[in-house]
């Protein structure tokens, strides 16, 4: 049943990405009226921030090769904000495959980490007593929202991060935390938000012992605390050995925090909506509204639910949102959307649902094309990025 409903996801998923791509590989001139660029593609490939993440592969960071081979308008500690999981996984399909070319190895590393991120939700939506709907959850899953959709159809970290956490929870619930442990660090070498996991899960471990501290001095109930709390410790170690690389490669321990306008997360919360921060420059942001909305009914439904993890990686992943300053929160804000299929099942998995979806199924589509399309790098000459 497995191996069925796998082959299925991964069928679905790469059709899925293929028929979004066809009107660019085709050089279409238009879809639905709407006149498309005819430069192949490139157009897919030059998708923000997939060749930056080039960059980061093909040079590990070493500022010197940075700034001799690439002619970005970005200085060489600008790519410490992206984290090196993906940029390692693109470089090895390279080496591997070399007639794939970095752009097309980046593509494969994005489409495979869809694949198995929807295979993983699908294990996960099982594990917790969602069986009867738990195919549609993780098909449905790889179109909806529509923004997902798009970062799984170019070079994009996003569903790499979504998979590592997926997977780091899921070995958690089943108590096998050292490879809980592994799939957080992971996630945490993917993005920055991967450290979240590592705080969850010492509200998961902790929370239950709490009513020991009316008996014992703090000392020793963090003495008594559980074993479990030893192995997470490999998340945040995977960040500080990270950190590390980058002092050796850019001279600083915290380079990351030197990158430039990479760090959007701004005090007080809401300064989304103050048009004169550098990734927003607009007020049409009434969507914003609707994440929000539908973050906090993720929360309180997943504790409602009674499903106390996950609950706890959503609740701390949505008030890190809260604090997001850009334009795309809807991407900042995916990781969160397996929790929200969770927290809604009963509503998505009904019978009327899915006959809404075969209409949104358009707008879906054609929102992913011209985002797509408008999303690209200004990039003048291929030839270091291949």
């Amino acid at each position: 049943m497995k191996v069925r409903s796998f082959l299925f996801i991964a069928l679905a998923s790469l059709a899925t990405t293929i028929i979004l791509w066809l009107p660019f590989a085709l050089r279409l001139p238009e879809i639905w009226g709407i006149p498309l660029k005819r430069d192949g593609m490139a157009t897919v490939v030059s998708n923000f921030d997939g060749p930056y993440y080039i960059v980061a592969a093909k040079t590990l960071y070493n500022p010197e090769k940075i700034a001799q081979n690439f002619s970005f308008p970005l200085p060489p500690i600008y790519y410490t904000a992206h984290y090196p999981l993906f940029p390692l996984l693109i470089r090895g399909v390279a080496t591997v495959l070399p007639f794939l070319t970095y752009p097309y190895a980046m593509m494969m590393v994005t489409c495979i980490s869809s694949i198995l991120a929807s295979f993983v939700f699908y294990l996960l939506l099982r594990q917790i007593g969602l069986e009867k709907d738990a195919l549609w959850l993780s098909i449905l899953f790889l179109v909806l929202p529509a923004r997902y959709l798009i970062t799984r159809s170019v070079g994009s970290p996003e569903p790499l991060f979504i998979l590592t956490i997926l997977t780091s929870i899921y070995f958690f619930n089943k108590k096998s935390y050292w490879l809980a442990a592994l799939f957080g660090a992971m996630a945490q070498l993917t993005k920055p938000p991967g450290i979240l996991l590592f705080f969850s899960y010492i509200i998961a471990i902790a929370v239950p012992t709490f009513g020991q501290l009316a008996h014992v001095s703090f000392s020793k109930w963090i003495k008594r605390l559980p074993w479990q709390i030893y192995p997470i410790s490999l998340i945040p170690l995977s960040l500080v050995g990270l950190w590390y690389w980058y002092g050796k490669q850019y001279g600083s321990f915290f380079a990351y925090f030197n990158s430039g306008d990479n760090i959007h997360l701004m005090f007080p919360p809401f300064q989304i909506f103050n048009p004169g921060q550098t990734w927003v420059g607009t007020f049409w942001l009434e969507e914003v509204v609707w994440i929000y909305l539908f973050g906090a009914l993720t929360v309180l439904y997943l504790i409602r639910q009674k499903f106390a993890l996950l609950a706890s990686f959503a609740g701390l992943f949505f008030l890190s949102l809260l604090f997001v300053s850009h334009r795309d929160l809807a991407r900042y804000s995916l990781p969160l959307v397996p929790f929200a299929f969770i927290a809604f099942s009963k509503v998505i998995a009904a019978r009327d649902f899915r006959w809404i979806m075969l209409l949104l199924i358009i707008p879906i589509y054609l929102f992913a094309i011209v985002f797509i399309q408008n999303n690209t790098t200004p990039i003048p000459d291929w030839t270091p990025l291949l």
